[in-house]
This record gives C-alpha cells, structure tokens and sequence, in this order.
C-alpha cells in the first residue's frame, strides 16, 4: 500500500508533526495537534501518534520518518513564520516531488480576510510520490483556517495521487 489509499481496501492512514520547540520541551501543551486530528479521523483518515518536534531540522527527520510509512497525508503545524527557527518550509520544500501552490494561496486569501497576518506564513504544499504534504500555521485558529480551505478538495487530491480519479 502506498500514499493515498482508496477508502475500500483500508483507511488512508496520515502523520501530523508538531513544529514547537517550546511544546517539544513540555513548557506548554500542543493546542493544534488534536485539532488536527479530529479533522483527519472526521475524514475518515488512521492518524499514526502525532509527533511533536523543536523547531527546524528535528520537522524534516519527523517528515521523512512518517514518508517511510507511505501515509495519505502528512500535515505539519507551525514553524511557518519569519523568526529565526522557523524553518519548517525550508525542511518541507526539499521533500516535495512536486508543489501544489494554489493550496497555500488558498489558504492565505482564506485567512487574510481576518487577518493581515496570514499573508506572513510561509508554508508549503505538495507531493511527495503519493503523499500530500501541507506546511499550517502554528495557531488553532491559523489551523481551523487552513482545514477549512482542505475540506473541499482533499478526497480528490488523495484520489489523483493515488491514479483513482476515473482516467
């Protein structure tokens, strides 16, 4: 079984990595891991232990360990910003076999009519063989933001990735 998996043989199975160093350390409690989750399992997706990780190369090892797995779907969150160690597009974008910028741009039209912040995230998205990748911002709301734009077209992203879309 590889990447986006047709719901009829199993569930497509996701990874979410937590880009926080503070939340890596135990200072304070991930608020967008279990945000994100929800949403997977509401969509019918098998969620692996969401990962956890500091800020910069520890996201990129988190990304490729979940790619070993060949999941649907590998959502990250935070790290997407301008400070200093906010470096998850920069680990994300090597990965990528091929991006997929109307996603983000999705996303930052989305968010930027409530906030001009939005225009600030620098995340990616895209393929890597069957996977999707997406690079959210580290806030629940920034999070909420960003799946809602998801919502309408992630089935049929997994169906073109995995070659079900009825070619």
């Amino acid at each position: 079984m590889t990447g986006c998996e047709p719901h009829s043989h199993s569930p497509r199975k996701a990874g979410v990595v937590i880009a926080s160093t503070r939340a890596a350390a135990g200072i304070y409690q991930d608020e967008t891991g279990p945000v994100i989750v929800d949403w997977l399992t509401e969509h019918g997706y098998e969620t692996f232990p969401v990962m956890v990780v500091p800020d910069g190369e520890p996201v990129g090892a988190a990304i490729r360990a979940f790619l070993t797995q060949e999941p649907a779907v590998v959502i990250t969150s935070g790290g997407t910003g301008l400070s200093p160690d906010d470096r998850t597009p920069e680990m994300t974008l090597p990965l990528l076999d091929r991006e997929i910028p109307g996603i983000m741009e999705g996303i930052r039209r989305h968010g930027s009519a409530k906030t001009p912040l939005a225009m600030l995230s620098r995340g990616h998205a895209g393929a890597s063989g069957k996977t999707f990748i997406i690079n959210l911002p580290g806030s629940p709301k920034g999070v909420m933001d960003g799946l809602s734009v998801l919502d309408p077209v992630i089935g049929h992203l997994c169906e073109q990735l995995e070659g079900s879309h009825g070619h």
